[in-house]
């Protein structure tokens, strides 16, 4: 719902507004009084558009449909916004060829649907000790993924093991 609603009719604390009619037309700068005369001859409402502008802007609508429109615009903003996830995909030392490649292609379809990848590798007893060998298999691990990304976060080592985040390249 709107935050602050704009002033409408009598509630303009201008002097002078300059004044847009329903159909879009410039009307000119006009005092307040007769803006509003002019709103109340057409039927309709005199809202100010645009308030801290030097003399504010109103326009001659109406309100109710105003409001619609302005409530329809910002939930069409929301849809368009994009939420972006951080998906997770795990592999252990022992994970075959195979089923790295599964999660690749897992890897690959997260990257196109815009999501970010943090890719782990879960660690156990003496495997922690193999900093080399885990790095090996991340490397493998990236070069069978088929799409292009970037590293946002470089490796880093955790409690259970290591993991990096990916993206798309844009």
């Amino acid at each position: 719902m709107l935050n602050k609603k704009p002033r409408i009719n009598n509630q303009i604390k201008a002097s002078r507004v300059r004044v847009i009619n329903e159909k879009g037309e410039n009307l000119g700068i006009l005092e307040t009084d007769k803006a509003l005369e002019a709103s109340r001859n057409a039927g309709l409402d005199l809202v100010e558009i645009v308030p801290n502008t030097d003399p504010p802007i109103a326009k001659i609508i109406d309100f109710g449909k105003y409001l619609y429109q302005f409530e329809k615009q910002e939930r069409q903003k929301k849809v368009k916004t994009k939420k972006t996830e951080v998906k997770g995909i795990r592999i252990g030392i022992k994970t075959s060829r195979h089923d790295m490649e599964t999660k690749a292609k897992q890897t690959a379809k997260f990257l196109k649907d815009g999501h970010k990848v943090r890719i782990e590798v879960i660690l156990r007893g003496r495997e922690k000790s193999l900093q080399d060998f885990v790095r090996s298999k991340v490397d493998e691990f990236l070069t069978l993924i088929p799409e292009k990304f970037t590293e946002d976060q470089p490796i880093k080592r955790g409690p259970r093991g290591i993991s990096l985040v990916i993206s798309k390249m844009k």
